[in-house]
Order: C-alpha cells, then sequence, then structure tokens
C-alpha cells in the first residue's frame, strides 16, 4: 500500500475542473485488509476518509481535506459464475475494462452509460445510468457488493445477506462505507442495432411516448437555439454484425463529435453571438446512420470535450412538459447555450437514494464547456427541474440539500438511519454529505 500527496502541489481535480481538494494524505491499498487498516488509521488521527474513482463526477461527493482512497490497485474480476450468470469485480475496476473483459468470455451488462471511463464503484455509488425501457442503471444490475464500514468491518450485502444495506448502498454515494468489490448480473453477449436519426424538436415532444415504448433504448440530444435533435434508438438484432467503418467512425465519432465540436465550443466562449448560429450548423452536421455491434460499442462513445453539467430526473409522463418549459426559458433569456441537452429514461427501481426509486423516470441532463460561465443557465433550469419534483444525478451540479431529498425521496429516511447506524461519528463526512443527508 502507498500512501503520496495527491496531484500537483498535492491537490486533487475531478474530470471537469470545478471542484478541487487538498487531502491530508492519498492511499492506494492493495488489498481489502490494507484498506480496512487505512480506514483504520485515519480514524486514530481524526481525519474522514473519502474514496474517488475517476474523478468523473461534478459534485465534491469525493473531495476531502483527510485521507483519500485511491482505488487503482483494487481492479479486475474475481469470479464468474456461469450458473448464475454474475461476475464479481474489484471496485477500482474501470468500467471499459470490465466491458473489454466480459466480452472477451462472452457476456455483457444488460445495459450501461454512454462512457465507460468511470470505475464500477464511483459509476454505482452515484446513480449512473444510461438509458432503457425496461433496463435501469447500472447500480440496478448489482447483485451484490462487499463494503468496509467505519469500523474496519466487511460486510457482504446481497437481497439475502445485509439486506437493508444492500438496499441503500448500491447507491450508497460513500456515506456507508467504502466499497470494494462488486458483483453484476451478466447474459450472453448480443447485438444492438443502433439507428441514429435528426428529427425536429416538435415531433420528438408530440410522439415521445411512442418513440419511448417502441424502443428498448431511445435517448435524443436537443440542440438549444434550433428546432433540431439527433435521436437514437437501440434495439436487439440476430445480426449480423454491421459495426460503424473505421473512416465513418473516425469522421463522426471523432472528427465532428468531438474535434470540430471542440471547435465551436472555443468559437462559441470567445463570441457568444455565434452561438446560436453554430447550433445550427452543428444540429445539421450529423448525418443519419444504422449499424449493428455489441453493446458496449454500441452504449458508449468517445467524450474528449471537457464540460459541467447538472441532470435531473423527472417523472417519466412530466418530461414533455419539462422540456417545454427549458426551451422557453432559453429562448426568452437571452442565454447563449452552446451544448445540446441530452434526455434519457429509465424504469423505476428499488434502491434507496436511486434518482428512479420507485418511479418510472425521465433524466434531462445539461451542459456547459468547461471554463465557461454556467450558474444563470444551471440555476434557471433547476428552477423549473426542482418544480417538478426532480431528483438531482448525486454525482452532477446541483444545489438541493437534505431537506428537499427528504420531500422527493420516500425512503430518505431510511437512508439515513442506516448511515447512522454503520457510520454513527461521520467518518465518510465531507461537505457534500453534510448538504445532502444532513449532519
Amino acid at each position: 500500500m502507498s500512501s503520496t500527496a495527491s496531484g500537483r502541489n498535492g491537490t486533487w481535480r475531478n474530470w471537469g475542473g470545478n471542484v478541487a481538494a487538498r487531502p491530508a494524505r492519498e492511499v492506494t491499498p492493495a488489498s481489502v485488509e490494507e484498506l480496512s487498516a487505512a480506514i483504520g488509521r485515519a480514524a486514530e488521527d481524526g481525519l474522514k476518509v473519502k474514496a474517488v474513482g475517476s474523478g468523473h463526477s461534478f459534485t465534491s461527493i469525493a473531495a476531502t481535506d483527510g485521507v483519500l482512497i485511491r482505488p487503482q490497485l483494487l481492479t479486475g474480476i474475481r469470479d464468474i459464475d456461469r450458473d448464475a450468470m454474475t461476475v464479481t469485480v474489484e471496485a477500482g475496476t474501470p468500467l471499459k475494462r470490465l466491458n473489454l473483459a466480459l466480452a472477451r468470455e462472452g457476456l455483457s451488462l444488460t445495459n450501461m452509460g454512454d462512457i465507460m471511463e468511470q470505475t464500477v464503484s464511483g459509476a454505482a455509488s452515484t446513480g449512473t445510468h444510461g438509458t432503457g425501457r425496461d433496463s435501469g442503471s447500472i447500480a440496478a444490475q448489482i447483485k451484490g457488493l462487499e463494503l468496509v464500514t467505519a469500523d474496519g468491518s466487511v460486510l457482504a450485502c446481497s437481497e439475502k445477506e445485509n439486506p437493508e444495506v444492500f438496499a441503500a448502498a448500491r447507491i450508497g454515494l460513500g456515506a456507508l462505507g467504502v466499497v470494494t468489490a462488486v458483483t453484476f448480473a451478466v447474459e450472453p453477449v448480443f447485438l444492438l442495432t443502433a439507428r441514429e436519426e435528426p428529427m425536429p424538436f416538435a415531433r420528438v415532444l408530440a410522439e415521445f411516448d411512442e418513440l419511448w415504448a417502441e424502443n428498448e433504448h431511445f435517448e435524443f440530444y436537443w440542440f438549444p437555439h434550433t428546432g433540431s435533435t439527433n435521436t437514437k434508438r437501440n434495439n436487439r438484432s440476430a445480426g449480423p454484425e454491421k459495426p460503424v467503418g473505421r473512416l465513418a467512425g473516425w469522421v463522426e465519432d471523432e472528427l465532428l463529435s468531438n474535434g470540430v465540436f471542440q471547435v465551436a465550443q472555443w468559437v462559441g466562449r470567445a463570441a457568444p453571438a455565434t452561438i446560436p448560429t453554430i447550433a445550427r450548423i452543428s444540429s445539421r452536421a450529423l448525418s443519419a446512420r444504422t449499424y449493428t455491434d455489441i453493446p458496449y460499442k454500441v452504449f458508449t462513445s468517445p467524450r474528449r470535450v471537457r464540460f459541467v453539467e447538472m441532470e435531473y430526473a423527472v417523472a417519466r409522463e412530466a418530461v414533455v412538459d419539462v422540456l417545454r418549459e427549458l426551451k422557453t426559458m432559453v429562448d426568452r433569456s437571452g442565454l447563449r447555450v452552446s451544448f445540446p441537452i441530452e434526455v434519457r429514461t429509465a424504469p423505476a427501481d428499488d434502491i434507496t437514494l436511486s434518482t428512479a426509486s420507485g418511479r418510472d423516470s425521465a433524466y434531462i441532463a445539461v451542459h456547459m464547456a468547461k471554463g465557461t460561465p454556467y450558474q444563470r443557465y444551471f440555476t434557471a433550469a433547476e428552477r423549473i427541474f426542482t418544480a417538478h419534483e426532480g431528483r438531482p444525478h448525486w454525482g452532477k451540479v446541483h444545489t438541493r440539500d437534505a431537506e428537499y431529498f427528504a420531500h422527493v425521496y420516500p425512503r430518505f429516511g431510511e437512508f439515513t438511519a442506516l448511515r447512522d447506524r454503520l457510520d454513527p461519528d461521520r467518518l465518510f463526512q465531507n461537505d457534500y454529505l453534510r448538504r445532502v443527508l444532513g449532519a
């Protein structure tokens, strides 16, 4: 186990560049036993403890001035159980490494988010999700997990073992302990046919319920200042496999979606008045395409343009009204929004603090390029989201507190009571958790 300072001059920063912290020390345990010992030493020294994955959260959920746990040595697959169709993976394993390993074994997760740079524990603990009519978030696919608690105990959690902890710790926000291993449900690898197609914003809103019902995975991006969207429909396919060609993939996913888009962000930041024109050009740049490939190659894509993001989950039946209100707000505000707004869905799940807990949900994500003032836009958007009892993504920018969450999460008290039991002295506390969970 190593113990070192974090980052340049001891400073840790997240991927989006909007959060920084200076931990007293950084620890990289190579085993569960070393992690348990590090937690014990932190408690003896009067230091708080936070674990951090790849830093893809835009909130300060992993920030600490105490001990920062780095899980990069806790990686790899522990076990594949083909009878139970599960895989147990170390918590620090990047999703990309997990997806590649599963594919080699002829296996796959059922659903994924749109990037795979996060660690499995970080993605699950903050509620990372993709889009799905019937299949939920990464955490909703968890069948078991291993958790080191504040007293150094190692808890195995599942529906049968410590079920009350399992119900909460799948999206535990780092408040209940440090996750060291996760067991996912998997299935034999399958093919998805992706159909990407531009579509008028008005048509998407008018036909949203049908588009959602007719497709296993439906999402779209709306370009503010335009009446245009780019839609994506992913459905299981018998094949044959027809991946995106290497040249076409480079042009669409690297040159246009990353390279040209990055230049557009630079231009828009330097000359905000050009943003509506850039948006109109951008909305026409991507043409329709259809391809068939294994899941992670369809669900995920490279995201190289740095940004800051706010995302809220609202009841699925409210999403069209919320989007209309957002459009009216942008049109009337004089704001110049250079990033498209992303819309996805998830079915209700039974995880205590999941943004989809107990209700079918739609996710609306607003973004701004890194370094661009975002507060006015996000504040206006958040006002709309919260008017519809929206639940913010735990790893994305928001200003809500424990009083608000007690109102929009029926099981909020269940989570805080469990936290009182597992971490009564608040070893895993930080400013973010103090705000969202209370003292």
